[in-house]
């Protein structure tokens, strides 16, 4: 299967599909990432926080996948504002590699005010070629515009919190407009939209899942996602994505799905250590 990439506004290729281990145990990660490779996946998503980058390093280095077929993600988490660099040391020997394709902040938290200077940090490692890429994850319009506006290096990728009941459109605008990539976390709201008439009507007709549709939903307006299960069976089905398409009729009604569905911590509040 070959999955579509979406190219970084650097000139980087990266897979539109990826797998997420947020909130899957270390002891458990080895085998969901395992998985999810033999599946196709080439892109894992992981996080300093999620304490579980050893168990993603033991499944790439068992894989005997070549690393320029991978695109590994990993985030500064929000105690480390201050030591970016350092912290991004450790995450790679966690990881046991080299480098990562993809470095994020994981959260601005706004009332510490330390994402401007973790920025800066992040762009001296972009420099010294250690990640390919650098970016942000739950950063809102006026998080971006601080960013931006330091005159260096504007973030290739910005992953939030993105679907059918929680679509954002501010910050799909604000990141279009700054060639900033979407990449969409929780997109299935973890499970919450997927018995949705709307949902349920379109995979019937399409003889799909509801996962798949609201995955294609998402790819198909241009979005990186990064589906999260430890199912076999369910990581190949995310997967799957690529041999239908969804009408513009369709797309419009789960665009209609827009409520106040929130799973995760709002990023103008949340300043969790």
């Amino acid at each position: 299967m070959t999955i579509p990439t979406v190219t970084l506004n650097n000139g980087v290729a990266m897979p539109q599909v990826g797998f997420g281990v947020f909130q899957v145990p270390n002891d458990e990660t080895e085998a969901a990432v395992t998985a999810a490779l033999e599946a196709g996946y080439r892109s894992i998503d992981t996080a300093a926080v999620y304490r579980n980058e050893v168990g993603v390093g033991r499944a790439l280095a068992k894989s005997g996948i070549a690393r320029d077929e991978l695109f590994i993600t990993t985030k500064l988490w929000n105690s480390d504002h201050e030591q970016p660099v350092e912290a991004y040391e450790k995450s790679l020997e966690r990881l046991s590699l080299d480098h990562v394709d993809l470095y994020l902040i994981h959260w601005p938290t706004p009332e510490r005010d330390l994402y401007v200077g973790a920025w800066q940090g992040l762009e001296k490692l972009y420099a010294d070629g250690r990640a390919r890429a650098i970016g942000v994850s739950n950063f809102l319009p006026d998080h971006l515009a601080r960013i931006v506006a330091l005159g260096g290096t504007v973030p290739a990728v910005n992953q939030v919190e993105v679907h059918p009941a929680l679509q954002q459109r501010a910050v799909l605008e604000a990141d279009a407009r700054l060639g900033i990539a979407t990449e969409a976390w929780s997109p299935l709201a973890q499970g919450a939209v997927l018995a949705d008439p709307v949902v349920t009507t379109i995979a019937t007709r399409v003889d799909r899942t509801p996962a798949q549709v609201i995955l294609r939903w998402h790819v198909q307006q241009g979005r990186v996602v990064i589906p999260k299960s430890v199912t076999p069976s369910r990581i190949a089905e995310n997967l799957d994505l690529f041999g239908f398409d969804l009408t513009g009729d369709d797309l419009a009604a789960i665009d209609g799905l827009e409520r106040d569905g929130r799973v995760g911590p709002n990023p103008a509040e949340f300043n969790g250590a």
